[in-house]
């Protein structure tokens, strides 16, 4: 495919996006009706794709309308680029750019150059203070691929040469001791016999940072509340020494983690909801909570754009109840954790001070966030125990 070609494509899959389809359902919707695309193709179709929906707004007021071709042509302009070069009409390419869209619109500003929502821009900026432009402009941007090196399988040292060995070049990241960040050949990884054998698992290094914040210790008895794919419960398998426990409240999202957790040597045990009072009190039970996700919206940037005022409000609901749920499985001299891949302080210290006024019993020990410009997503984890008196 030309490049023309391949931005054609995008457009079209874009269109499908803006009329209500995941990026996903229509990335792969096109991938089947187009067998002459080759590798390459699909993957710059897809980074065409996923960086427009990450820019949705400045693209569409750069590009002068909220469509795919608008999309594209604002991503075009962004990067300095000709767009009637691309926008020939010949063989595959798009069709040849209007008048109206030859005219260059005001350039977008505030929030819409931010790429946030309008709505959500005034509790952004309250909870990143200073850093809020830095945060936006990098969730602008596509993520790093982070790895866990699996502690129970080898070290990162052996992780680094292992990968090497495949043509996959990694490094260290500073946000956990078991964290690499892959600077070449991230699309051969899940091929590798590293991430084969179970020596390492995609992760995000601040997802793999917040279990390093809890204090888990040999002979626990440990419960993840909110599993999802298992991410943070194989984290936590492979400190040595404690009983892991898997629940979420839709199991089908857990399908995966037995096989995950056998590649990776880790026993886990999954709890389904009628199971969970007989197997408590858990000495640590960490609640990785649904939330807006805005930490993470570099990954799942349509996150951004499906997120209302209500349903950030539904979120915070769960959460608390959440939080009310998990505290009841907690032995009496446990700790209770809350985590979010959020940066919004309405989810991460408002949620926990509201649950402390309300049970007085739980005090906050330690928290700690990480924020998406400093190379990770962005997290929110919290400590609590109950409190001592006398």
């Amino acid at each position: 495919m030309t490049p023309a070609a391949r931005l054609q494509a995008a457009i079209e899959i874009l269109d499908q996006v803006l009329a209500g389809d995941p990026a996903e359902k229509a990335l792969t919707s096109w991938g089947r009706r187009s067998r002459f695309a080759g590798s390459k193709d699909r993957a710059a179709v897809r980074d065409h794709v996923f960086d427009a929906v990450r820019c949705m707004r400045s693209h569409a007021a750069l590009g002068g309308s909220r469509t795919g071709r608008g999309l594209i042509l604002g991503a075009l302009r962004e990067a300095g680029q000709d767009a009637e070069e691309f926008f020939t009409g010949q063989g595959h390419a798009p069709a040849p750019l209007s008048d109206a869209e030859r005219a260059f619109p005001e350039p977008p500003e505030d929030a819409e150059a931010l790429d946030i929502p309008d709505w959500l821009w005034p509790e952004f900026r309250g909870s990143l203070g200073d850093q809020a432009e830095a945060a936006a402009l990098a969730l602008r941007s596509r993520a790093p691929v982070h790895l866990r090196v699996n502690a129970a399988r080898g070290t990162p040292e052996k992780a680094v040469k292992a990968l090497a060995a495949e043509g996959i070049a990694a490094q260290p990241h500073p946000a956990a001791e078991t964290a690499l960040e892959v600077t070449e050949g991230a699309r051969k990884l899940r091929n590798s016999k590293p991430y084969q054998d179970g020596l390492v698992e995609l992760q995000d290094a601040a997802s793999q940072a917040v279990t390093e914040q809890l204090p888990l210790q040999g002979g626990m008895k440990v419960l993840d509340y909110c599993a999802g794919g298992g991410g943070k419960t194989l984290a936590m398998a492979a400190r040595a020494g404690i009983q892991c426990f898997a629940h979420d409240a839709d199991p089908k999202r857990m399908k995966d983690l037995p096989e995950r957790a056998a590649r990776a040597g880790a026993k886990v045990a999954l709890l389904p909801a009628a199971d969970l009072a007989s197997s408590a009190p858990f000495d640590l039970v960490l609640c990785d909570v649904p939330c807006s996700g805005s930490g993470s919206w570099r990954r799942a940037p349509e996150g951004k754009w499906n997120l209302t005022p209500g349903r950030l409000a539904d979120l915070q609901r769960i959460q608390a109840e959440i939080l009310r749920k998990a505290a009841r499985l907690t032995a009496p001299e446990g700790v209770l954790a809350y985590a979010t891949c959020s940066m919004l302080d309405g989810e991460n210290i408002e949620q926990v001070r509201r649950f402390t006024d309300e049970n007085p019993e739980w005090e906050l020990t330690g928290q700690k966030g990480w924020q998406v410009q400093d190379g990770t997503d962005g997290f929110y984890v919290a400590v609590l125990t109950r409190a001592k008196h006398g």
